[in-house]
């Protein structure tokens, strides 16, 4: 006996009421990703496992645990589906030259990750990003820049309760300096770190930081602090990175536990969280991965840049009060009768040719039934065909949301009587009257 087939567990299908609040979004987010010269790139689903490995680290939880690895049939390679967009997004410049041909790029991709992980509200195992790479800018002015792009996408959407934590890493060398001293303290109390914190303990102590535990929470806040292992370059530039945002009357909090959980970030790391989403608080991350070109197999470049989940910004969005603006089409075809359904089918096109939005109804049914439908689908004006019209070459034009009764047209007159009509509806003028149905 056959069962009914459903998607796989933490992938999710997005239905058109969902579906056309997700093209809303995107279309602000394009404008503002365009308005800070962003341009998209986009790359394939499906990389190469060493490309995951070599880029996020072998330790890191996303490669030991997460990651939807599988053997290609043909060759044996190793595969994986995306479970972040920066390492693909670098990969693409590497492999194209883009930087060195065409100078620092300002680069933003969108789409699904992949990570195997327990599916809870906003966390799943399909999940989309909007991400933003800057690559080739070295100082701290492009950090500064993309937490401010940040802020400005946040104040589009009408976002509240979104705060900014920031800390710096350093370099690779204070950072190894502070893993010795972290890693030494830690064992002071090794008995008391759970299992997590013991098997990160000496491949990824930085994590231990980030821990969640209530019970550890004494031992990190007393561990040794990053911040004191800084060079001065290294201040100097998270100092720069502050400068810009106080001028920019951004508010920040230093968190010295911030940390990442990419093995390739240093110097400034950054999130923003908010307390409306429970467990899943953080909405966006990001940071500076100067070395990450060089570990990809490129020439050494700066670069810095961020990913934020979208199934999170929605929720946020619509616990804000974010609403999209549901699209209709300017008119609804609606016909009874053979002669009348080929006209329906002429009147329709000859609207879309002249930019007009027109649903042609299907299916048959008689006038009453297919004006609900023409009402239902938020059109301003019907389109009515009955045999008269369609004998005559004509069409009736009634208005749907405004007052106004219904007119007769000739099809050669159809798109220039609709703008009027339309223009009309839009204005709360008084429509032409002559005569109904």
């Amino acid at each position: 006996m056959s069962h009914t087939l459903q998607a796989v567990r933490g992938m999710n299908d997005i239905l058109p009421d969902d579906a056309e609040t997700w093209e809303y979004f995107e279309d602000i987010v394009r404008d503002w990703l365009a308005s800070y010269g962003y341009r998209p790139i986009r790359t394939p689903i499906v990389e190469p496992t060493p490309l995951f490995k070599r880029a996020i680290g072998e330790v890191t939880d996303i490669v030991e645990k997460e990651m939807y690895s599988f053997e290609d049939a043909l060759n044996g390679e190793s595969l994986t589906l995306r479970p972040e967009g920066t390492a693909s997004c670098v990969r693409a410049a590497i492999q194209h030259n883009l930087v060195a041909a065409g100078g620092p790029q300002r680069l933003y991709y969108y789409g699904p990750m992949f990570r195997h992980e327990r599916p809870q509200k906003g966390r799943y195992r399909q999940f989309h990003q909007i991400g933003v790479e800057a690559l080739g800018f070295a100082g701290p002015d492009a950090d500064a820049e993309l937490i401010m792009m940040c802020a400005r996408l946040w104040e589009d959407l009408g976002l509240e309760d979104v705060a900014l934590e920031l800390n710096s890493l350093g370099s690779a060398e204070e950072r190894a300096a502070h893993r010795a001293a972290l890693i030494a303290y830690l064992e002071q109390h090794r008995d008391q770190l759970d299992e997590d914190g013991k098997r990160r303990l000496h491949t990824n102590p930085l994590r231990i930081l980030d821990t969640k535990n209530p019970l550890l929470q004494p031992i990190v806040e007393a561990a040794p602090r990053l911040a004191d292992f800084l060079g001065e370059a290294s201040r100097a530039h998270f100092e720069g990175v502050q400068v810009f945002l106080k001028d920019a009357g951004i508010p920040f909090r230093i968190n010295h536990r911030l940390v990442r959980g990419l093995d390739y970030y240093n110097r400034t790391v950054f999130e923003w969280v908010t307390t409306r989403l429970g467990a899943q608080g953080t909405i966006c991350a990001g940071g500076r991965y100067d070395g990450l070109v060089e570990q990809l197999g490129g020439k050494p470049q700066p670069a810095a840049g961020f990913a934020m989940g979208i199934e999170r910004l929605l929720l946020l969005w619509r616990e804000c009060g974010g609403e999209a603006e549901r699209a209709a089409p300017d008119t609804y075809v609606v016909h009874v009768g053979d002669v009348a359904q080929r006209l329906a089918f002429r009147a329709a096109e000859a609207l879309r040719e002249h930019g007009f939005a027109a649903v042609l109804h299907c299916g048959g049914g008689s006038f009453k039934a297919q004006m609900k439908k023409a009402d239902a689908s938020g059109a301003a004006v019907a389109v009515v065909i009955g045999e008269d019209e369609a004998l005559a070459g004509e069409v009736g034009l009634k208005p749907l949301r405004g007052p106004g009764g219904q007119q007769r047209v000739a099809l050669a007159d159809l798109p220039e009587a609709m703008a009027v009509l339309l223009y009309s509806e839009q204005n709360g003028e008084q429509g032409t009257d002559d005569g109904g149905l």
